[in-house]
């Protein structure tokens, strides 16, 4: 395979409706998700703090083994810092909450659609012309039995 046709794969490949589609949707969920970071950490965070003794989540930690200083150099503590995995499991759980809403929204708005759609009565088909002239022997029968 030549170069050429290597680079017409990769042009046809990423043309391609879905890729394309998937790289808007990567973009858009990269971007929601710093905007519900915030929400999170600027918004949220600092009142249940408050409620719980003006604690800042994020600082949150276990310290495991304490700084020390080792010849003239300082060795950091090792910590378990558990505060950011509390932030972390808030932001997934607020961006999960709004998936589910942005999604059950649309999918109220589609079966609307289709409801409406449903909804508006269709003719009923023309009946050929053996189902008419069974009717009219239908209706004979009936009328020589009576």
């Amino acid at each position: 395979m030549g170069k050429s046709a290597f680079l017409q794969e990769f042009k046809a490949f990423a043309m391609k409706g879905n890729v394309i589609d998937m790289a808007v949707g990567v973009i858009i969920g990269g971007a929601f998700g710093k905007i519900v970071s915030s929400i999170v950490a600027d918004v949220i965070m600092p009142p249940i703090g408050l409620l719980v003794g003006g604690v800042n989540f994020t600082d949150l930690k276990w310290v495991m083994k304490p700084a020390e200083i080792v010849n003239g150099k300082e060795i950091a503590a090792v910590t378990l810092n558990y505060g950011n995995f509390l932030q972390a499991t808030f932001d997934f759980l607020i961006i999960a909450f709004s998936i589910f809403l942005f999604i059950k929204l649309i999918i109220r708005l589609t079966t609307k659609k289709e409801e409406k759609a449903d909804v508006e009565p269709q003719a009923p088909p023309t009946p050929t012309k053996e189902e008419v002239l069974l009717t009219e022997i239908r209706d004979l029968l009936k009328k020589q039995s009576e």
